[in-house]
């Protein structure tokens, strides 16, 4: 089930809460990716708070959001470049992809699988996709005030396996989110402080949100299906029609 639009808007730009999880979320995802210089740059779900910094450097940047979930114009005082689209048909030509950044979107999925074809279609040879989604393990999933409290938390080995059967590999991954989702002074105020111990925590265990990035594998490994052909496949195996009965 995908969250309303307004909702995630609300909560990112005018809630004191959000707005510090957009600044966490935003500087690990610095951490990893500095620069995207004359590269294309696209989100999926409800990236585009993680895209801002790319805006003046990348080629293009665009943000993809799902029709369930519906659309805004982004950026503010700027031309719009967010588009709504079919969660697994995306507009965006083969291999046109260099980062792909995927938040509020594969936990909400009512298809993973084929979600996670579309990342790959359009990731050009040796792109790579951030995957920001609540962790199983953590606070923030057990609580439904904020976005990570819907849809499928995952464990790190869960989404890692998850990545590796659609063709993408995981290499690096980090946590996020180590205060509790209180809006309360004294949490917002120790925010940094919890963020620091947090690196020293065992990641997978303590944070609210695992950011997993990943890398598109060429060739698509042996055997491996899309969803479309595998829903294909299953039809074949159908019970046939029973036949009609012939006249006396």
């Amino acid at each position: 089930m995908h969250l309303d639009v307004l909702d995630l808007r609300n909560f990112y730009y005018r809630t004191r809460l959000g707005r510090v999880a957009q600044r966490v979320i935003r500087q690990q995802l610095l951490a990893f990716w500095p620069e995207a210089q004359n590269q294309t740059v696209a989100g999926f779900g409800f990236a585009v708070p993680l895209l801002r910094p790319y805006l003046r450097q990348a080629r293009r940047v665009v943000g993809l959001m799902p029709g369930p979930q519906g659309v805004m114009a982004w950026p503010a005082g700027m031309p719009n470049i967010s588009v709504l689209c079919d969660e697994t048909h995306w507009p965006l030509e083969t291999g046109s992809v260099d980062k792909l950044v995927v938040l509020h979107g594969l936990e909400t999925s009512e298809d993973p699988v084929s979600l996670l074809d579309e990342c790959w279609r359009v990731l050009g040879p040796g792109g790579k996709a951030i995957f920001v989604v609540p962790n199983r393990a953590g606070l923030w999933a057990r609580r439904d005030k904020t976005p990570f409290g819907f849809g499928r938390p995952y464990s790190l080995g869960q989404l890692e396996a998850l990545l590796k059967r659609q063709g993408l590999t995981p290499e690096r991954h980090v946590a996020a989110l180590f205060a509790p989702p209180s809006e309360t002074r004294f949490w917002l105020r120790a925010g940094p402080f919890m963020e620091r111990i947090g690196q020293s925590l065992p990641q997978s265990r303590a944070g609210g949100v695992l950011l997993v990035e990943a890398r598109k594998q060429m060739p698509k490994p042996v055997g491996l299906k899309s969803a479309a052909s595998r829903r294909k496949r299953l039809r074949a195996l159908d019970p046939l029609p029973h036949p009609e009965a012939k006249p006396v």
